[in-house]
């Protein structure tokens, strides 16, 4: 809407356009669903949780935590996993891929 407005000719910001949209009870309507990627509803094993909420270490690659996300990139969404040792914080590994 600010963008709009600036269109317009009108010299507003982002903030001043949302509070005064909360102020009238303008709410923005999201034109794209939220696509759910986590399936929950498999018959596989679950992992039991080692850590337990303790990452800390006191010696090198005694524990190691990884993660995933989603990257923009010029081709794409990729995939960037990253694994990274809890006594360091230093990345051991990662990997992208494109699925």
């Amino acid at each position: 809407m600010a963008m709009q407005l600036k269109e317009a000719g009108l010299d507003v910001g982002e903030r001043r356009v949302g509070r005064l949209m909360n102020i009238n009870g303008i709410k923005p309507v999201r034109t794209r669903r939220h696509k759910v990627t986590t399936n929950s509803n498999h018959k596989l094993g679950i992992v039991a949780n080692v850590l337990d909420g303790n990452f800390t270490a006191d010696i090198p690659n005694s524990k190691w935590a990884g993660d995933i996300s989603y990257v923009w990139a010029a081709q794409g969404w990729l995939y960037l996993a990253v694994i990274r040792d809890l006594h360091s914080r230093r990345v051991i590994g990662w990997a992208v891929s494109d699925c």
